[in-house]
């Protein structure tokens, strides 16, 4: 199935939709954020994509990603039904430092987020996983397949020091099927932390 984005036809808003979850995808630069919401998005996405230029030669840390010739400079936009009543509404954040004051307005109104983790720069979520602490907020890892390194998943949690609470799973971003299972893990993720609150009422 080729999903490119002028290919991509737009689906009219469900009208028994009547629960809308905001999410945000982020990640180190070049980890595949807008590979994700252009996978799985069910409209055309919005994305905010620029030309690398060389304004970001000793800026932007491109060690691992030589072949980016694009970035995103606000954030991507799209949207997927899950069933008849709920909806995620996504958004990759940029992934370049000099980007990151842009996060913490992503961060508003989101009820969690998923952070994209490439092997060959584990080091580049060490700062998303921070943010999302410091702001309270549930998410879920997914190690993006790029052919890189084999580290098993218990490895990169020893690595990324995150809890056995917190789910961690593999993914292609590329991959439709793939790229809303990460989704559907974070939405259970959401409802197995509002059950525990809530004491299963």
């Amino acid at each position: 199935m080729d999903l490119k984005t002028s290919d991509r036809v737009t689906a009219p808003l469900r009208s028994t939709a009547s629960n809308g979850l905001k999410i945000v995808i982020v990640g180190g630069f070049g980890v595949g954020k807008t590979t994700m919401v252009r996978s799985v998005s069910e409209i055309r996405p919005l994305s905010t994509e620029e030309v690398m230029t060389r304004a970001g030669v000793g800026i932007d840390d491109a060690a691992g990603v030589r072949d980016k010739t694009t970035t995103t400079v606000a954030f991507d936009f799209g949207r997927i039904s899950l069933n008849d009543q709920m909806v995620l509404y996504l958004f990759g954040a940029p992934g370049q430092q000099r980007f990151w004051f842009l996060w913490d307005r992503l961060f508003s109104g989101t009820l969690g987020a998923v952070v994209l983790v490439d092997t060959r720069r584990v080091e580049d979520s060490w700062y998303a996983i921070d943010r999302l602490e410091h702001h309270g907020m549930p998410f879920i890892v997914a190690r993006n397949d790029f052919g890189g390194p084999a580290y098993r998943l218990e490895d990169i949690r020893k690595a990324l020091d995150l809890s056995e609470d917190i789910p961690l799973i593999d993914c292609d971003a590329r991959e439709r099927d793939s790229s809303k299972k990460v989704l559907i893990t974070l939405v259970n993720h959401l409802y197995s932390l509002s059950t525990a609150q809530t004491g299963g009422r």
